[in-house]
């Protein structure tokens, strides 16, 4: 009998630290109408803090990447759990808006930021050869999974003991994970003797001084082709109509038309179920189908499905409010295996760390709409200028995507320089 490939042990040890550290990402929806509640906040001011939790967590990207390169995976991943922990137990003492911005918007971004997705590419680079798109596919599904396991137990708690409780549990369930990754993960196949899932031979790998300029410098050479602001505008387009819309505002939202936080909170757990599903398929298709074309489909869907959704709200989960759960979901984050794949292709072994830097430009994105939509909703009463304003942009992504290239003779032709 075949023994089982280190590859997929310490992929699964992966899996479960997204996992932990997706606890995290999950709150902010919850937590926005008991805050406001408690403090007085504005849903603008509340919103702030998410966002730079989410600028953080996209501008580190690039830099934990390179990171990782010198440090190894297991040290940059053990460390971010911590931070995550402290910040998020730390946020149950707060009594300032302040303090709100430098626990979970700095600290959490911060930790969150040093793995996230970048972790997710720079491993399947190093230990899987084959199935690395599959592989893509379920870690970055594993984002989805701590959303469907925390989202309504944060809900539950948020609302019967208080929004300190999901603080903490947050805190304990990123605290839990750090003996796992420290004793389970491993940074490359060779360190144990081994060689990546589907490769010939060993690879040598010497670790890179100079993490930061090192990131700095693929920036900057990538930022000399049109395919690099293509995927990055697109992405930032992602992150804006995900994590940084529907992510941070849905259940405010949902609230806002008379349905009960913990019914809309299990609404968002549901796209995390079908986002499972849809990343992992994504994944699979990404190693047999243009990645372009399916940016190309990926975006459009959303951007019609995010056009009909003001009219779904009511104070009750209707049948069609359930069609958009299960079609969005599919959707959510689907986007990344393919952007991956795109990022490796085109740019080679530097294709993690230009992913860091695109995926930098998602968290921008998410940033700005997550706090745009909250003053939208200060002055307007409403979120429907943000749910059309976003459902317009998809339109435009899928429309870039279309122009990305993917050929290897039009390269030289993609490096023309911008402008």
């Amino acid at each position: 009998m075949k023994s089982l490939h280190r590859a997929w042990i310490v992929a699964a040890v992966a899996f479960v630290a997204i996992i932990g550290a997706a606890g995290f990402r999950a709150t902010p929806g919850v937590m926005i109408t008991p805050l406001e509640d408690e403090f007085g906040w504005t849903r603008g001011t509340i919103s702030l803090a998410v966002s730079v939790n989410l600028m953080l967590y996209g501008l580190c990207a690039p830099f934990a990447a390179a990171l990782m390169d010198r440090f190894g995976m297991r040290r940059i991943v053990s460390c971010a759990l911590l931070l995550v922990a402290i910040g998020s137990g730390l946020t149950v003492f707060m009594t300032a808006s302040w303090q709100l911005v430098a626990l979970w918007g700095v600290m959490v971004g911060l930790g969150t930021g040093s793995m996230a997705l970048v972790f997710a590419a720079t491993l399947t680079d190093r230990w899987f050869v084959r199935h690395r798109g599959l592989v893509t596919g379920v870690l970055t599904a594993g984002g989805a999974t701590g959303q469907l396991i925390f989202l309504p137990v944060l809900a539950h708690l948020a609302e019967m003991q208080g929004w300190r409780w999901a603080s903490v549990t947050v805190a304990a369930a990123a605290l839990a994970v750090v003996p796992l990754v420290w004793f389970l993960l491993r940074d490359t196949p060779e360190e144990i003797g081994l060689t990546a899932l589907g490769a010939a031979e060993p690879v040598v790998r010497t670790p890179a001084k100079g993490a930061a300029a090192r990131a700095v410098r693929v920036l900057r050479d990538a930022a000399r082709t049109r395919h690099f602001w293509y995927l990055a505008v697109g992405f930032a387009i992602c992150g804006a109509s995900t994590n940084g819309l529907v992510g941070t505002h849905f259940i405010p939202a949902a609230h806002d038309h008379g349905m009960a936080e913990t019914t809309a909170a299990s609404l968002l757990a549901v796209i995390g179920v079908f986002d499972i599903a849809g990343t992992v398929f994504s994944g699979w298709l990404s190693d047999r189908v243009d990645p372009r074309l399916l940016l190309v489909v990926y975006y459009g869907l959303r951007g019609l499905s995010l056009l009909v959704l003001p009219q779904l709200f009511a104070a009750t989960a209707q049948p069609s409010m359930l069609v958009f759960i299960v079609f969005y979901g599919l959707d959510w984050v689907a986007t990344v295996p393919p952007t991956v794949a795109l990022c490796r292709r085109i740019f080679g072994t530097d294709g993690a760390v230009v992913f860091g830097w695109v995926f930098a430009s998602h968290q921008v994105g998410a940033a700005v709409v997550a706090t745009v939509a909250g003053v939208t909703r200060d002055h307007l009463g409403n979120y429907d200028l943000a749910w059309y304003g976003a459902g317009v942009l998809c339109l435009l992504a899928a429309l870039m995507s279309s122009r990305i290239v993917t050929r290897v003779r039009d390269r030289r032709e993609a490096a023309i320089l911008v402008g």
